[in-house]
């Protein structure tokens, strides 16, 4: 044999060797992604629900508002249970803004009652901690409900027990302005924290079984909900400001304080939380003269909006996003571990929310983030942490410290 045929012999041995290594990793990675238990705390779905009248029971990829989650989707990517956020935009914090807030929160949550109901056969709402794996193992997917803003409470602390009643397990305080329970983390400081309000609306919570979502907080007002809380408490959709320095994501000693006690990040694959955005010129360019066109949109009808909405779409479309990947958002995980151990990381993704990756467009891809972990070395039990069990067990303990588990 020459030399040269030896060479070409030896590099088509060594691809044989290099694919047939990694269809075997793919294939372990698929096969522990199907057997552990897979939870998303965080998807904001139901806006394109209330919206566009989406229908989780049809694949909604390719429609206007590019949705990336449904039933469909959901089985593809093996994803055992999701929480839908009822999301509601942060508007005027008077008696009739609180009441148009509290108003579309529970259109919201009844829409997505109205689409398990529609779907009975595929998907059951979740209640408890312990629903998830027992409707895992029917073969449909749980639901769970969720709220993004605690706006929609406004000052009626007796909002909180009727959210409850509809299903809502989780208030994620605020989002990207302060309201009347605390300051946001991308706004200015008014409070130094949570309000007197704020601190009222943490103890029932804490009283009813409902989850503390820091997510969106100020640093102050985190720290002033893990004083409070009698209970673990999460951050539904953040990452490690370590890894990207965004005021959304949690610092090292946050992370450091959210682990002693006992809480859970879970990291999202939204990509300015992920990796600092690169200088996009045009889209930055576009994104300006939209709003300029537009500075009157939080003004505006429901209906005026959506026309509003569908131009952005288009420009969406010609100026994408350069977007971070799945060992990017892995790379969180990783240092979350390193600095907390294990125990206290999981996954929240903000689909339909802004969340996105290459890799990762839409929920079917959702065994990609297995893959990566198993290349990394994660055993199958930490991997089955990572993906729920670490959220389930802040979700137990919250349900002990009100007495509402096994009742």
């Amino acid at each position: 044999m020459t030399k040269r045929l030896y060479f070409l012999f030896l590099f088509l041995s060594i691809s044989i060797l290099q694919c047939s290594s990694d269809a075997y990793s793919d294939w372990r990675a698929d096969r522990i992604h199907r057997q552990i238990l897979t939870l998303d705390s965080h998807t904001d779905t139901p806006m394109d629900m209330l919206r566009w009248d989406a229908d989780i029971s049809q694949n909604l990829d390719g429609t206007p508002w590019d949705g990336k989650v449904d039933l469909p989707r959901m089985q593809a990517g093996d994803l055992d249970a999701v929480f839908f956020a009822a999301w509601v935009g942060q508007g005027p914090r008077t008696p009739e803004g609180n009441r148009k807030a509290n108003d579309k929160v529970k259109r919201t949550i009844q829409a997505i009652h109205n689409a398990v109901e529609a779907n009975s056969d595929r998907a059951e709402l979740a209640l408890t901690a312990d629903d998830a794996c027992r409707i895992e193992k029917t073969g449909k997917r749980a639901i769970y409900i969720g709220i993004e803003n605690g706006y929609a409470i406004g000052k009626d602390l007796n909002s909180i027990k009727t959210f409850y009643d509809m299903g809502t397990r989780y208030i994620t305080l605020c989002h990207v302005k302060n309201n009347d329970i605390c300051d946001s983390s991308n706004d200015t400081t008014e409070y130094g924290g949570l309000s007197p309000f704020g601190e009222k609306v943490v103890r029932e919570m804490n009283r009813l079984g409902m989850i503390v979502d820091v997510s969106h907080v100020s640093d102050a007002a985190f720290y002033d909900v893990l004083k409070l809380s009698k209970a673990p408490i999460i951050a539904s959709h953040s990452c490690a400001r370590a890894i990207c320095d965004n005021p959304r994501n949690l610092s090292d000693e946050m992370l450091r304080a959210l682990a002693e006690k006992g809480g859970v990040i879970q990291v999202a694959i939204y990509t300015d939380y992920v990796k600092t955005p690169k200088s996009n010129p045009e889209r930055e360019a576009a994104e300006k003269a939209f709003n300029e066109k537009y500075p009157d949109y939080n003004d505006m009808t429901e209906e005026e909006k959506k026309s509003v909405l569908l131009e952005w779409y288009e420009i969406d479309k010609k100026y994408p996003r350069k977007l971070a990947n799945v060992a990017d958002f892995v790379d969180h995980i990783d240092h979350i571990v390193k600095v907390v151990g294990i125990d206290h990381v999981g996954i929240g993704t903000d689909f339909d929310g802004g969340g996105e990756l290459n890799g990762l467009r839409d929920i079917s891809q959702m065994p990609n983030i297995t893959r990566e972990l198993l290349k990394r070395a994660y055993s199958k039990k930490d991997i089955g942490k990572i993906w729920g069990l670490n959220f389930l067990r802040v979700f137990s303990e919250v349900e002990q410290v009100a007495g509402t588990r096994n009742k």
